[in-house]
């Protein structure tokens, strides 16, 4: 617990920090990372200004954290899981499972910020504002709901937090391309790939509680599947890289550290210390993917 969780109430602005993850930072970076490769790899091409692309980049971040922190990603979660978190160590003293957030109180604060990201949506083509209502609404509300049928709700995860990479190629461009589809794909991988290893932190109690997840699907085989996930989107950069023309920086700094990347953290990745999980969760978010965005960056200033 940091020092201003111990000294904050147990009612009052903090169990509104809580129930948003604003705290916690990780997930909106990674919601943001594939938005900010879709646009910096869209603007290479059009050759657009910088300036316009700082102001593109600054609105994409202000959504990804919405969409993360203050959608259906994390309240509508909490809302749905609320008896499954209270039997899960991690997650039994969030707001709404432990009673200091109603779910009629939750609801509303939901909806007011689905206003405001509906609001970031309005300037949008129209490509790019069906993608993005297309994530809003049936992908991240439906994927709370599939970890209690299947052992992929990761793949949906994949799908529904990644759709923001052709929102924001396409309010760019107007069209998706190729390129921007193979992306999308290798950032659905990615996605699988961290989310398993955040998996791993609760596999216990989530046979407990009765929840699905790759994690459990994989067993002891995890680092495995782990493996196959980071080489398809390694396989994915590469082939996107070559469908839109990028150049060596590209190829160096995004491809080729993601690749020492993948192998660095999956030598050292305990998939039984939670601890450990986590951090290296975070680490996609904090580490892999700024080195990325600097390769596909620097292609677009130089390229």
């Amino acid at each position: 617990m940091n020092a201003l969780e111990s000294r904050s109430p147990s009612t009052g602005l903090w169990r509104w920090v809580e129930l948003s993850r604003v705290h916690k930072f990780a997930g909106s970076m990674l919601v943001f990372w594939p938005c900010a490769w879709g646009m910096t790899m869209a603007a290479r091409p059009l050759s657009l200004s910088l300036q316009t692309y700082g102001f593109n980049l600054t609105y994409g971040l202000v959504a990804a954290a919405l969409l993360h922190s203050m959608s259906a990603a994390c309240v509508w979660n909490d809302i749905l899981d609320r008896d499954i978190d209270r039997q899960v160590e991690r997650t039994k003293h969030r707001p709404i499972a432990d009673g200091r957030v109603s779910v009629p109180g939750a609801l509303v604060f939901l909806a007011i910020h689905l206003v405001i990201l509906l609001a970031l949506l309005q300037p949008c083509n129209a490509l790019a504002w069906n993608f993005g209502l297309t994530t809003i609404f049936p992908l991240a509300g439906i994927y709370p709901l599939l970890k209690r049928v299947t052992y992929w709700p990761q793949v949906w995860l994949g799908v529904a937090v990644n759709m923001i990479s052709l929102v924001a190629w396409s309010a760019l461009q107007s069209q998706l391309t190729l390129a921007s589809g193979v992306l999308f794909l290798g950032c659905c991988w990615w996605s699988i790939y961290y989310d398993t290893i955040y998996a791993c932190q609760d596999r216990r109690d989530d046979v407990k509680a009765g929840v699905k997840s790759t994690a459990l699907l994989f067993g002891r085989h995890v680092k495995k599947f782990l493996a196959v996930f980071a080489g398809i989107m390694v396989a994915c950069l590469t082939s996107a890289g070559v469908l839109n023309g990028q150049g060596i920086p590209y190829f160096t700094v995004a491809v080729g550290g993601t690749a020492y990347y993948f192998v660095s953290q999956l030598q050292n990745l305990d998939v039984d210390d939670p601890n450990g999980c986590l951090s290296a969760f975070e680490s996609n978010a904090f580490y892999l993917g700024r080195v990325i965005w600097a390769g596909i960056f620097i292609d677009y200033l130089f390229g």
